[in-house]
């Protein structure tokens, strides 16, 4: 039975609900979501940033420097141009970004990461991995765990090549 034929046995809101596939993508959505609170919130208890800024402050650990220009950030983070400006905005005046000339264009900044900036994401990434794994990783059965995080790489590729290029 083919995909479309599988929606079309749905008749009822009952059906709809209960529908494996639903039922599955759910799970996922809810997991997710509710990871992504757990660990945020430690995040921002323990060391006093945004699981956004944290999110950001990897991005710039991972270009290095001499650091990404605004546009690059809203991509990675699939921000808008104002978003964008507002949580770097934010950041710099907490010390963990600074916004630098870019040389490879006369016209153009780049925010790359301060000493703070460098400490913080080695305080924040160390915390994050210890709930990481506290809340994502040991509830699986260790047999598991390689095979799903491989089967998350592929789902994350895939929607991330379904998707439209934003620009």
């Amino acid at each position: 039975m083919g995909a479309g034929e599988d929606g079309q046995r749905i008749a009822t809101a009952k059906q709809a609900a209960d529908h494996q596939l639903v039922l599955a993508f759910g799970r996922l959505q809810g997991a997710a979501n509710r990871l992504e609170y757990i660990l945020g919130r430690a995040i921002e208890e323990e060391c006093g940033i945004s699981h956004l800024m944290f999110e950001v402050l990897l991005i710039l650990g991972r270009a290095g420097r001499p650091g990404l220009s605004m546009k690059a950030i809203g991509r990675e983070q699939v921000l808008t141009t104002g978003g964008v400006t507002r949580l770097i905005d934010r950041m710099e005046a907490a010390g963990l970004v600074e916004r630098t000339d870019d040389p490879a264009d006369r016209r153009g900044r780049l925010v790359r990461l301060t000493p703070l900036g460098e400490e913080t994401t080695v305080r924040a990434s160390r915390v994050h991995v210890e709930n990481i794994r506290r809340h994502f990783v040991d509830p699986l059965p260790a047999a598991h765990r390689d095979r799903f995080a491989e089967d998350l790489r592929i789902l994350s590729h895939a929607a991330r090549d379904a998707l439209p290029r934003l620009r």
